[in-house]
């Protein structure tokens, strides 16, 4: 995927998701979104981010976990050992 600004003849141009595809065995282009009415700014975080760059230097400084829930394989076997109260083995 890329980012392609298409001119157009007096208006501003168009900023486009496009998608390069095969069909038939030839390469074509596909358009997933128009992005036109996207702030600058944000079309070039896009495009940074399409490019595999990152969009935050230090994900902490933005995030404070308060709290987190088990879940999938944890969640799993900690509802199996408080079932087999073998919490209270372990905690001895």
């Amino acid at each position: 995927m890329y980012i392609e600004r298409i001119p157009n003849s007096n208006s501003p141009p168009a900023v486009l998701l496009h998608e390069s595809c095969r069909e038939d065995g030839k390469v074509s282009k596909r358009t997933l979104a128009n992005v036109s009415k996207l702030p600058s700014e944000t079309v070039d975080n896009l495009k940074i981010l399409l490019k595999g760059g990152k969009a935050v230097e230090d994900l902490e400084e933005i995030f404070k976990i308060i709290s987190s829930r088990p879940h999938g394989h944890v969640a799993a076997i900690l509802s199996s050992l408080i079932k087999l109260e073998l919490h209270t083995l372990i905690d001895t």
